[in-house]
Order: structure tokens, then sequence, then C-alpha cells
């Protein structure tokens, strides 16, 4: 259960929200500033393009490239598969036809661009291939290995993974160095974020020309290096199991994501879940069970929702109940019962959590792995992580990014919160040493952004 009417300064606005708007137009402007690639102008745009998938994200990536005129082969493994993505396509574009948004006739010339195909030898004359089959690391090795065949020289292999390694991908194939990781949002065609993952062999005109495409297709490019889950995603491991471990204590989804949602997110955890659909998760969580170590505390209670065979909203039932046709989340007072249940089955008891407690874990998760990234270079900036969450992960513009945001809070404050949550709470909660120096000297993640060419005004 949440407590309400917490007086805490961090559920207050107190970052001025003009100089965090301001804040985030900068770190898109930075974003672009690499050192060591070569100008390829603003834009780059292929003559040809290839994305292997038909599937929401593969459709989604085949969408943005044809909404710019980039003629593209859509690929998967059936004449059914390929026609049921063109279909979800052709469906996408009416809507925006009758929403006012497109003239029907640049639907049909956006249709007309985007050609079927269901045999690899279709990519032999595209500029860029973008695989955007499902996050399973065999079935990519498989795609890749059939790319290197069929691919022409010189071509560029982007795999759209949202955490596996770039380098075990590019040892599929001959040419490494042409090889990188193009992590679109979905849906891809409306999303802004795109990450950039080179990988250790990568070519620095590969990496300059897909930063420069997506600036084409309307993204905001933001490099990331070559570790699971690159930024946006190791961040939100984070974040989720928190969350989770909310739950396991005594919180309720409803609870959760109304603080989160009232701080300023687009919508809390549990919403973004049932929204995703909760199958996916569960699978990730099991494949992590096989694999983990048994020296810190896990969360399992994502796979509930699964095992009652509540998937999210496309089966009516998750974390949340929805009415039929209809999207918004009802808190369900038999799910909150499945949760009281399971905390007893793990024999934990129950307590009253406030609201300020599931801000500060969730959030200052989000800080303390964006420290650690930072420390081992998987983020060249602060702003850089900053304007992910705020393209890719709805965290609020006008708090700035959850380093802006937590700079307003005081560093210190910060620390001495983790510290403690590491004390109750274990080894999850390890401050990032970083953390600590800028927690203790009174420095800010602006200063580091200053020392890397670019901060906070």
């Amino acid at each position: 259960m949440s407590q309400s009417g917490t007086s805490t300064p961090i559920a207050d606005d107190s970052a001025d929200e003009r100089k965090a708007r301001e804040y985030v137009q900068q770190a898109h402007r930075l974003a672009g500033d690499i050192p060591g690639l070569p100008d390829v102008g603003e834009t780059w745009r292929p003559m040809r393009a290839a994305v292997v998938g038909a599937g929401t994200m593969g459709g989604g990536i085949a969408m943005a490239l044809a909404n710019v005129g980039i003629p593209v082969v859509l690929i998967d493994r059936s004449t059914e598969d390929v026609a049921r993505g063109l279909a979800k396509i052709k469906a996408n574009y009416a809507h925006s036809v009758y929403r006012g948004r497109l003239k029907q006739s640049a639907a049909n010339r956006r249709m007309r661009s985007i050609t079927p195909a269901t045999d690899f030898a279709a990519v032999a004359r595209a500029d860029i291939v973008i695989e955007a089959v499902f996050e399973d690391l065999p079935l990519k090795l498989d795609v890749f290995g059939a790319l290197d065949r069929h691919a022409k020289k010189g071509a560029i292999l982007g795999t759209n993974t949202s955490a596996l390694d770039i380098d075990t991908i590019a040892a599929a194939t001959s040419r490494p160095e042409q090889v990188i990781g193009t992590h679109f949002f979905s849906p891809a065609n409306v999303m802004r974020l795109l990450e950039v993952i080179p990988g250790a062999k990568t070519a620095p005109l590969v990496e300059a020309r897909v930063m420069a495409l997506g600036r084409l297709l309307g993204k905001v490019p933001v490099r990331a290096g070559n570790q699971y889950g690159f930024i946006g995603n190791a961040m939100l491991l984070d974040y989720l199991r928190q969350a989770d471990f909310l739950l396991e204590e005594g919180s309720f989804p409803s609870e959760v994501d109304r603080v989160l949602k009232k701080f300023g997110l687009a919508m809390g955890p549990y919403t973004m879940s049932d929204m995703s659909g909760l199958g996916v998760l569960a699978e990730v969580k099991r494949k992590e069970i096989l694999t983990r170590t048994d020296d810190r505390r896990h969360a399992d209670i994502a796979l509930l929702p699964v095992d009652l065979g509540r998937l999210g909203q496309k089966t009516g039932s998750g974390w949340y109940r929805y009415a039929e046709g209809d999207r918004t989340p009802q808190r369900d007072p038999e799910m909150d019962r499945h949760i009281v249940e399971y905390s007893a089955r793990i024999g934990v008891q129950r307590r009253e959590i406030s609201d300020e407690e599931i801000l500060k874990r969730c959030l200052y998760a989000l800080v303390n792995r964006a420290a650690y990234l930072l420390e081992q270079g998987v983020a060249a900036r602060p702003s850089d992580i900053d304007l992910v969450y705020v393209t890719g992960y709805g965290f609020p513009a006008h708090k700035g990014g959850p380093l802006y945001w937590a700079d307003s809070i005081g560093l210190a404050d910060v620390l001495a919160d983790v510290e403690r949550f590491h004390e109750q709470h274990g080894v999850w909660w390890e401050p990032a040493p970083l953390l600590v120096r800028l927690g203790r000297t009174g420095a800010t993640f602006a200063d580091l952004g200053a020392a890397a060419g670019g901060g906070q005004s």
C-alpha cells in the first residue's frame, strides 16, 4: 500500500522548465559531435535499403525509410508473413490519411516504394540492410550469415537489437567493419530515438553514415557503447527491477504508475508493460533465470501475470484489466490479491510504502546506473543519457532528463539515499564510483558535460 502526501522536494517540479528544455535542445546538438568520424554531411541517403523481418518493428523501419523516399525491400520467411506486414503498413498509412495527416497520393507512393520478398537474394542491391527479427541471438546469427552471402560489397549491415552484443553478431560475417547496431524504438515510424552502437571493428564511415541516415529519417541518433542493453535498456532494467521489488514489498501496480506519472513520465512501468505485451518480457525473465547468480535478491514477480494467463492489453488483462475495445488500464482487485498472495509465498512481509520511496527507488536506480555507464564509456556525456530518456523512454522534457534532474536535487542528497538503499536492500544499490565522487565533492553531472564539450547552461 502506498502513502500519499509526502513533502519531499523530489516530488516537486523544482527545476526551471525553460532551462531544462533549452538543455534538451543543446543535448540534441551535442549528440552528433563524435570525434574521429568522417564528415558525410548532415544526412546520408542510401539509393536502396532492405529490412529483414516484417513484424511490428521491421514494418515500422520500412515505413520510416519509405517516408523519406528511400526504396526498400521488406523480407520475411514466407509470403504470408510479408503480406501480413504489408497489410499492417497499409493500415497505418490509411489511418494517417483518415486523420488528415497524409494525402492518399503520398500514401500510395510510399506503399509502392516497399517491395515484398522472401529470399535473401533480394538484398543484393541495397546500400544498407537492417535486420529486425525477434530478439534471439541464434536467429540473428543465421540472418547475418545469409546477409554476408548476399549483400553487396560495402553495404552497411545494421542489427535492430535492443541489448545483444554487436561484436558477436558481426562475427557471423566476413565483414565486421560493415556491421553496426541500429536500435530503433517501437513504433519505429513514430518514435524519434535511434541508438547507434558501433562494434569493436565497425568502420568510422559506417557509423557516420548511420548517424546521418538517422537524421534524414527525422530520428535523434545517439551513440551508445556495446554493452548489454546499451544506454536506455541497461538503465531500464534497474528501474523495472526496483518497481518489481516494490510490488513484492507492499505496493500495487496502480500506485507505482500513479507516482511516476504524477512526476511527469509518459506512463508508469506497469501500464508500459501491459501495452508492450507481458509474454515477451516473461521470456526475457525466464532466460535471465537460467544464467543469474545467487549472490543477490531477484524479483520474479514479472512472471506472475503471465503464469495466470494475463498477457496485457491484447488479452484484456495483465497488471490491469481492460474493457473490450478500451485500452484504458483499470485497477483490478483480483490481480492485487494475487500480488499479496505472491508476497506471502516468497516470505516477504508487506508494508506501507510511501510515494517518496517509490519515486526515489525507481528514479535513483536510473541515476546510479547512468553513472556506471558514463564511467564505463557506454555513454559519452551526461546529456546523451538525458536525451535517450527524454526522446525514447517518456522522461519529462521539462525536467531535462534523469541526470539533469538529479543535479537539480543535489548529488550529495542523491548519494545519501543510494547509500541508504544499498545498506537496506543490498548489492543492486552499490553506489557507482562516479556518483560517489561527484556527491562527495559537490560536483555535478553538468560539470562532466562541460568537460566533455557541453553541459547545462
